[in-house]
């Protein structure tokens, strides 16, 4: 197998341009693409004659002979054709030229270094791989390094010196791909890209992938997006049109700009009409200027500027032409000229190529006036791509002018005319001046500038259409708010095509049929109350109170005061006994006195029991079925209600969880103190949905407490405003924020042998990766094995930091080529310092399990609640859960610690504690 400097400059832009080349597929015809080629043979023979004219004729030598390098004695040697075997291929490398210097002294072998000419003025890293790639075909034919590279560019002929040894760790990756990718009978997986309009394939490669409705026509689509639908089965854009899913925004995203859908993009091409999220928003109020601009970007040179002003037939055309360089600041102040000659000039323009060119000429060739006109109109210039992404699906596969606009009827005279086709013309008419090019960018930039007004139409009869609410939408557009979201395996309610079918339909229903069907021939049906016809049920009192009458006023103290009004009050609660649980109502009856001396009106100090009819105990016990056993709030108010005999609804259990919220407000605050100035602390952080917008609750854990605090974004400022004391041991995931806490951290393993354990298996042939996964495996294994026999005791744990030094020395030492292999090595390098910190630690954990477990509850209120929650609402159970879950840890029932009336869980577990202590001596 041979693997030239073509195929491997081909790999670079497409491995599918380089199997086509290997495999001697005829090109489909480019023109831009034949005149790059006869461009870099024309520089290249240039440039070869001028390094000759400079170089003593006694130094050059035209394709010497290769075998003995070494003794030679020019100093120039050019079109030196290599061969280097590197099992099981042969690398081929035809150097454009090579300079020799000397041997500096005796003993010192002479240094080579290889010259590779790039007409273009701009290099990019291909450029340097290439030459990477000739150093490196010459150290093999050498046998030493070649440490450094010459690139010889532009109309200039700029000179670049290249570090070439740095880039051959990549030119190695690249030749073994390439040998892998020529070795397969069958070529890789079509995917276009920016370099197809570049490429002699292009037409071919397009052709096909629209015969195979292939993802990569959607150009705006990643290669990790793309990757991400193949692992789910999207191959094609017609499956992916159906995966679109229209939501309902939330209130505060309603101002924001919606994201890009993929999605929805396939589903307009695939039913041929235009798509619109939301509301359009185009208002051309005044006279439209439609701009486009032609330029030579590797020149950073704008020679040609094209100003339709005005709409339709009507429209007049400006062309500003530059014939060289120093032209371009006299076709800028044209252009300022006629912007101050219209009357309420509005620019219009598409894409960012035009932004650029604003602002690039006011820096080169001066701003109009602030006050002007001309800088009024160019501050305001609109982005018509700006307007319609993410908001306006076209039925086209990007969304490219030429695209939007061919399918809205516009055709150019030229229909292979592209940027890279006009950049060609431009340099044809530079050569040559011949008039048939320049006529050819002309016409191609006015009927650009056409396209604009038609788009700019299209975009401003869309804003009025869909400017009235309720109004339907034209022709050929669809509003995607009207869309309906399909729920395969939901009830739903069927749409029938002939109204007897939906007669027949409803007949079915389920209480259709018990109310109106089965009770004509089931006499127990007949009797069966109807939920809600119950009267509600009158509670007799368990005990009732009466209360004795105060001895003075509170207010003056007097003890002449008489009776004013006699009133009850009704306490229903829980009475929990030794193997059970009763209702107990207790009633109060008592008088109001109104006092003789001042005229209070006043009762006995006992009744001052507030509001609320509910005693502590159906308050605690509500708070454990909704907290601990995690019952909706809906479900527990039934369930008390059905047992007991109460009338509570979900209001009820809401206000309860409020009021224990306020009352262990201290509580919390003391744990979250506990917890940030401890000597350990585990953080993770999980995602939640509230009513009205996301957020983001951060749980904070160690060996005994627990807490929870909402934070509406992920950011560090909450870690770095609660941890700023913090000197213990922080213990957490890889998140980044986390690294921002100046204090000695663990991070999981856990995690870190998950995520190389997925590795492997999406890279099942990938060696060099097993390898340094098993290698992390068996240093991690024996700690493991020491921690379950000694515990996390630092002094039968430092035993293992030499096998950890030695594990870090082999792999700085590794040479891995293996893309994946080199991130694993980068990312176990990058937390060296805090994978091991268990280690040296006493009582520090490997792993954050601490943190996730106390995710768990959370979770499960968060699937429970459903995104229904407010954030008042959530903060008060957050408050909640981190009491439930600290008794958990001490070991103490959350069900009595409410009911004891205590504040601190510390002091209950303790007091807990010796009253077991003194049943256990009793015994």
């Amino acid at each position: 197998m041979r693997i030239s400097s073509d195929l491997f400059n081909a790999f670079l832009k497409c491995p599918t341009k380089c199997w086509l080349r290997a495999a001697g597929e005829p090109a489909s015809g480019n023109a831009y693409a034949e005149w790059v080629k006869s461009q870099s043979g024309s520089y290249h023979v240039t440039e070869i004659e001028l390094l000759l004219s400079e170089t003593p004729k006694g130094e050059v030598a035209v394709s010497p002979p290769l075998e003995n390098l070494k003794a030679a004695k020019w100093r120039l040697a050019t079109n030196l054709a290599m061969h280097a075997r590197m099992n099981p291929y042969v690398l081929e490398s035809e150097l454009h030229a090579l300079e020799r210097a000397p041997s500096e002294g005796r003993g010192r072998p002479p240094q080579f270094m290889p010259i590779r000419f790039i007409f273009m003025n701009k290099l990019g890293e291909v450029d340097k791989l290439l030459l990477a790639f000739d150093a490196f075909v010459l150290s093999k034919v050498t046998g030493r390094e070649i440490g450094f590279g010459k690139i010889i560019h532009g109309d200039d002929r700029s000179a670049l010196k290249v570090k070439t040894a740095a880039f051959f760790g990549e030119v190695r990756k690249c030749i073994e791909r390439v040998a892998a990718l020529l070795s397969s009978p069958t070529p890789p997986d079509l995917v276009l890209n920016r370099h197809c309009g570049e490429c002699e394939f292009q037409t071919r490669c397009r052709q096909k992938a629209i015969e195979a409705d292939d993802l990569s026509l959607l150009s705006g689509m990643s290669e990790k997006e793309r990757k991400k639908l193949h692992s789910k089965g999207i191959f094609t854009i017609t499956q992916l049109s159906y995966t679109f899913r229209p939501r309902r925004r939330p209130k505060r995203m309603r101002d924001k700009r919606e994201k890009y859908h993929h999605s929805l993009k396939a589903l307009a091409i695939r039913e041929k009409k235009i798509h619109i999220v939301g509301r359009p928003e185009l208002k051309i109020e005044g006279t439209p200027i439609y701009l486009d601009v032609e330029g030579l970007p590797d020149r950073d040179l704008y020679y040609l500027i094209g100003m339709r002003i005005g709409s339709g037939d009507s429209a007049v055309h400006h062309s500003l032409w530059a014939d060289t360089a120093a032209d371009e600041g006299k076709i800028w102040r044209e252009f300022l000229g006629i912007l101050q000659t219209v009357e309420k000039p509005v620019l219009i323009h598409y894409g960012s190529y035009e932004t650029g060119f604003l602002k690039r000429m006011g820096e080169r060739h001066g701003k109009p006036p602030e006050s002007s006109v001309a800088a009024r109109t160019i501050q305001a210039a609109v982005n018509l791509l700006s307007v319609l992404f993410a908001r306006v699906y076209f039925p086209t596969f990007s969304n490219g002018l030429k695209e939007i606009a061919g399918y809205l009827g516009v055709r150019w005279s030229d229909s292979a005319g592209t940027g890279a086709q006009a950049i060609r013309w431009r340099h044809e008419w530079a050569a040559s001046g011949a008039r048939l090019q320049k006529l050819s960018l002309l016409t191609y930039n006015a009927e650009d500038c056409k396209a604009l007004d038609v788009v700019a139409n299209k975009l401003v009869e869309l804003t009025q259409a869909f400017s009235n609410a309720g109004s339907s939408p034209p022709e050929g557009v669809v509003n995607t708010t009207t869309l309906k979201r399909e729920h395969p395996y939901g009830f739903k309610r069927n749409t029938f095509a002939f109204p007897e079918l939906n007669v027949i339909n409803r007949a079915a229903y389920w209480d259709y049929q018990r109310e109106r069907i089965y009770v004509k021939s089931d006499a127990n049906l007949k009797r069966a109350p109807t939920p809600g016809a119950r009267r509600p049920h009158v509670i007799a009192p368990n005990k009732i109170i009466e209360c004795a009458s105060p001895r003075s006023c509170p207010k003056c103290a007097s003890e002449k005061f008489f009776k004013h009004t006699k009133y009850c009050k009704t306490i229903f609660d829980l009475k929990f006994m030794r193997h059970g649980i009763k209702r107990w109502v207790t009633r109060y009856r008592y008088h109001r006195y109104q006092c003789q001396g001042c005229g209070t009106v006043f009762q006995p100090e006992e009744t001052c029991w507030g509001k609320s009819k509910c005693g502590s105990g159906i308050m605690a016990y509500s708070l454990y079925l909704h907290i601990e056993l995690r019952l909706p709030q809906l479900l527990t108010a039934d369930k008390l209600n059905r047992l007991f005999g109460f009338h509570l609804d979900s209001t009820t259990i809401s206000r309860f969880k409020a009021d224990a919220a306020e009352n262990y407000k201290g509580t919390f605050e003391a744990l979250v103190n506990r917890l940030c100035r401890g000597r350990l602390l585990h953080v993770d952080e999980t995602k939640v949905n509230l009513k009205d917008k996301d957020g983001f609750v951060w749980v904070f854990a160690n060996m005994e407490d627990v807490a929870y605090i909402y934070s509406d974004t992920r950011e560090g400022d909450l870690l770095q405003t609660m941890l700023k004391d913090f000197k213990g041991v922080l213990v957490s995931d890889f998140y980044a924020a986390y690294d921002s806490i100046q204090c000695p951290q663990q991070k999981c393993l856990i995690h870190l042998i998950r995520d190389l354990n997925e590795d492997v298996l999406k890279h099942p042939y990938d060696e060099e990766l097993k390898q340094l996964t098993l290698a992390f495996a068996v240093l991690l294994k024996p700690m493991v094995g020491s921690i379950d026999r000694y515990g996390l005791k630092s002094r039968f744990l430092k035993k293992h930091l030499p096998s950890v030094k030695q594990f870090y020395r082999r792999i700085s030492e590794s040479n891995l080529q293996s893309e994946a292999a080199v991130k694993v090595k980068e990312r176990l390098e990058k937390h060296r310092d805090k994978l091991f910190t268990f280690l040296s630690y006493d009582g520090v954990p490997w792993n954050n399990n601490n943190a996730e477990h106390a995710v768990k509850p959370f979770a499960r209120f968060r699937h429970m609640s459903g995104g229904l929650s407010t954030e008042k609402g959530l903060r008060n159970h957050l408050v909640l859960l981190s009491l439930c879950q600290t008794c958990k840890y001490m070991g103490v029932d959350f069900l009595e610690f409410l009911r004891s009336g205590e504040k601190d869980i510390h002091a209950f577990a303790d007091s807990r504690r010796r009253q077991r202590r003194r049943c256990g001596c009793d015994r």
